[in-house]
């Protein structure tokens, strides 16, 4: 089934410069794609496409049922209770526990205090965290917190889960754990993943499909993907 049909998209910022050229691809239910590609590639430029930090110039994203690339500012918040998000820089809240980082999520739609519990300690088990809920962002590593941003990101079981550079901050053998973490994730719950990365690594060791964009343009799209070399 379905989850994102984008269809003749293009990207011209005010500056003039072309990010996106004529893109179409569909991504299935329950996916698992890496997008890669260099500096000025348009993968950026893509993935903040897909929750609504920028909007197309022309083309149609349509993405659970809703067209993202026509949807009004007052309504962006319909969208993003349908996803997660994940940085590369984690981007939690210093002043918050682990806990209360990942309770904030389910806060900010309204859950009840008993609903907010039960699904926080769960996306806090999900990650090998449970046993670390009082502590804050900043007692605890960098692949730690990355698997804070993950539970906070998957908290409400999203339909997608974005992941931006999510390792790029992260040694190799931590980045591993985190991508074997968003694996099983995808498998257990069936989240669709769509993950930006320049590890090579990571993308020639996961055999997932892979998508390639250079200078704005989709020049592969492969199943069981390698990390393409002309980039």
């Amino acid at each position: 089934m379905e989850l994102i049909n984008i269809q003749d998209v293009n990207v011209r910022y005010k500056n003039g410069v072309n990010a996106i050229h004529d893109l179409s691809l569909k991504i299935k239910k329950g996916d698992f794609v890496f997008v890669i590609g260099g500096s000025g590639s348009g993968k950026s430029t893509f993935i903040k496409m897909l929750y609504r930090e920028i909007k197309p110039s022309s083309g149609k994203i349509i993405l659970g049922g809703l067209n993202v690339a026509k949807l009004r500012n007052s309504k962006v918040y319909k969208l993003r209770r349908k996803l997660g998000v994940v940085f590369q820089d984690y981007r939690l809240l210093p002043k918050l526990t682990v806990y209360e980082n990942v309770a904030f999520a389910l806060e900010c739609v309204g859950a009840d205090k008993k609903e907010i519990r039960q699904k926080s300690l769960k996306a806090l088990e999900l990650v090998g965290l449970k046993n670390k809920t009082r502590q804050y962002p900043d007692q605890l590593a960098g692949g730690e917190q990355q698997r804070v941003a993950i539970a906070r990101a998957i908290v409400n079981n999203p339909k997608l889960l974005i992941c931006d550079e999510p390792t790029g901050n992260l040694d190799p053998e931590r980045s591993m754990e985190i991508v074997k973490l968003l694996d099983s994730i995808n498998k257990t719950m069936g989240t669709t993943i769509i993950m930006a990365t320049h590890d090579e690594i990571i993308v020639n060791k996961m055999k997932k499909r892979v998508i390639t964009l250079k200078d704005g343009y989709l020049i592969s799209d492969e199943e069981k993907g390698k990390y393409y070399e002309g980039i």
